[in-house]
Formats: structure tokens, C-alpha cells, sequence
């Protein structure tokens, strides 16, 4: 098995980056991207140890997208998610630091947004509690929501993560900030001159009609889009084949990932892309500039 999509602590995952390359071997995969959120901190971590495992290790990054063209993303609509995965990112250039650090600065003035929009409501929260929660205690822009989450949990305010998202941190609710994200040109640019493959992560979370999907695809892939990730655990298997159909179609590369981020979403598992769906090591070998 191999997993194309994976989150450490260093953005809003469980488990450190080498613990998640650990339990990748102990999983039986064969090899493992990890995706942080806007951050790519925890890759020499999981590059170490991948090494030390004798474990193909791909480094990678998730990356929030706001705009093509300076223009809204048409066909978007309204509470979509538009996520774009790096794979491959073996040579980070200056340019991809310097926007990777613009998008953490951007993360860390949402969540402060978030952290004042909690105290609005009554709720007694301190940035020391949040800071608690991450991975290096001090870093706030590898915060995420579910970092939030957690911290309602903790105070009693809601009684797991799934309510916290479903009353206060998901779409239009009222701790919902969204991340201000790169240009999808900007993104695919520093991505490909990376050494990295742009991937469309869980195209469904775009929120996109079926009749006016594929347009969309087509419009990315003519702007550097070299690869979608036809299944994912958020999509129903139908929806997976009509993705991975039209990746063939368009002569994308065709991705599968867990999106696995631990006990937060405790239903996702290493190395599989939906409930007893697992990743073949054959995606892998599909994809050259990654072997």
C-alpha cells in the first residue's frame, strides 16, 4: 500500500511527523506522502526517519487556493474548499519558501481571528492554551481548526470534535474564518519548479455541479494542474470512478490518499482512500517522477 495525503502535528494531524512514518512501516505501506497544511517543517523530520526505516518517503505540502486569474475560481460554490497537494517537493526554491511563509503569516491572522471570535462568546480562551496543542508549542501558524476543536472539548463547550465543527468551526458557523490562500498559478508555479507534482486534493470538496466539473479540470490542467485525486474518503465510490474517469480522460495522473490525521478522524486509515479501499503501490508506479 502507499498514501498520497497524510497530516502530521506539524499542521493539524496526531502524530509527529517520525511517528507517522513509524506507523506507516508498522502499517505495511510501502511508501508515504506527508501534506502538512501550508507548511513543509515537518518534512526533514519524516525524511530522517523514512531513511533510517528504509521507507520510500515523498515529501509534500496541501496548499489553500483562493483565486485563478485574479478572479474567483468559476464553478466554485459557496462554502467550497479549493486544496491543491505538492507532491514531490524534493528542491524547495526560495520562491516557494518566501510564499509558504507568506501563507503561515496569513494562517496565524486567522487564527487569532478565531481566538477573539471565542472570547466574543464568552468563552474564556487564552493563545497559551491554544499553543498547548500543537506540535512545537510555540508555532501558532501550524494551527489549524481542529486545534480549535480540541480546545472546546477541553473547556466542556462542546463534547467531541465532530460538534465543535458541526456548532461552531465549520462553514458559517460562528468560528469560521476562512485562510486567505495562494493564486492557483502562483501555487502550481512554485510546486513545479520544486521538483513537485500540483495535484487537485478531493476535487469533490469544491463543490462544483458534475456538468460543470470537468470545464473546470480541463481550465486547471491548461494552467500546470498535473494530477487529481480521484479517491478520497469524503467521496462516494461512484464519484471516485467518475473522477478517475475523467482524469483519464484529461491525461491527468489519478491519486488516491486517507487524508489521515489520527485520532481526529479516527475513520480514515493509513494507506487506504475509503472504507476497506486500499492504495495500491500501482498508483505509485504510474506517476515516474516520483519513483
Amino acid at each position: 500500500m502507499v498514501d498520497f495525503h497524510t497530516h502530521s502535528n506539524v499542521s493539524d494531524g496526531d502524530l509527529s511527523p517520525a511517528l507517522l512514518i513509524k506507523e506507516a512501516v508498522k502499517q505495511g505501506l510501502s511508501a508515504l506522502a506527508l501534506t502538512d497544511h501550508d507548511t513543509i517543517k515537518g518534512l526533514e523530520s519524516a525524511r530522517i526517519t523514512a531513511y533510517e526505516e528504509n521507507f520510500k518517503f515523498i515529501p509534500g505540502i496541501e496548499i489553500n487556493i483562493n483565486w485563478i486569474g485574479g478572479r474567483s475560481a468559476p464553478g466554485l460554490g459557496p462554502g467550497g474548499e479549493f486544496h491543491l497537494l505538492g507532491l514531490g517537493i524534493t528542491s524547495p526554491t526560495p520562491g516557494f519558501l518566501s510564499s509558504v511563509e507568506e501563507l503561515s503569516r496569513r494562517r496565524e491572522v486567522r487564527n487569532r481571528e478565531i481566538l477573539d471570535r471565542i472570547n466574543e462568546l464568552s468563552i474564556d480562551a487564552k493563545w497559551e492554551e491554544l499553543s498547548s496543542l500543537s506540535a512545537d508549542n510555540v508555532c501558532s501558524s501550524s494551527l489549524g481548526r481542529p486545534h480549535f476543536a480540541s480546545l472546546l472539548v477541553k473547556k466542556n463547550i462542546v463534547k467531541n470534535i465532530d460538534q465543535a465543527f458541526t456548532r461552531y468551526l465549520g462553514a458559517g458557523k460562528p468560528l469560521y474564518v476562512p485562510i486567505e490562500g495562494l493564486n492557483f498559478e502562483e501555487a502550481v508555479a512554485i510546486i513545479r519548479e520544486s521538483g513537485g507534482i500540483p495535484v487537485l486534493a478531493h476535487p469533490i470538496s469544491l463543490y462544483v455541479a458534475w456538468g460543470r466539473l470537468p470545464d473546470l479540470i480541463k481550465i486547471l490542467k491548461d494552467m500546470g494542474l498535473m494530477g487529481l485525486e480521484a479517491w478520497h474518503p469524503i467521496a462516494k465510490p461512484g464519484s471516485c470512478r467518475r473522477l478517475e474517469d475523467l482524469a483519464k480522460t484529461l491525461g491527468l495522473y489519478i491519486t488516491e490518499g486517507s487524508d489521515y490525521h489520527g485520532f481526529i478522524n479516527s475513520n480514515r486509515k493509513l494507506g487506504y482512500s475509503g472504507r476497506g479501499r486500499k492504495i495500491d503501490d500501482s498508483i505509485l508506479e504510474a506517476i515516474p517522477e516520483l519513483i
